[in-house]
């Protein structure tokens, strides 16, 4: 892949998330405060996920496993 290209490609990115939380029109320190919390959010809400959802979707499985769950072991 063209180094050009990936850059380019970054940019745009770049350029649309700008556009869409509209922070092209703030000024330059109200933009780093605005990413820094963006990415501190996003931070939070990504570690989050990855310790708790595993945690609850394991306790689903259990609970549906036990509802629609197998034979008991004396049928068998």
């Amino acid at each position: 892949m063209d180094v050009k290209r990936v850059k380019d490609y970054l940019y745009w990115l770049y350029y649309q998330y700008q556009l869409v939380t509209c922070s092209y029109v703030l000024e330059p320190w109200e933009q780093s405060m605005f990413h820094t919390i963006t990415v501190t959010v996003l931070a939070m809400v990504v570690y989050t996920a990855y310790v708790f959802v595993p945690i609850h979707v394991r306790l689903a499985l259990e609970f549906f496993s036990q509802i629609f769950g197998s034979q008991p072991e004396r049928a068998m």
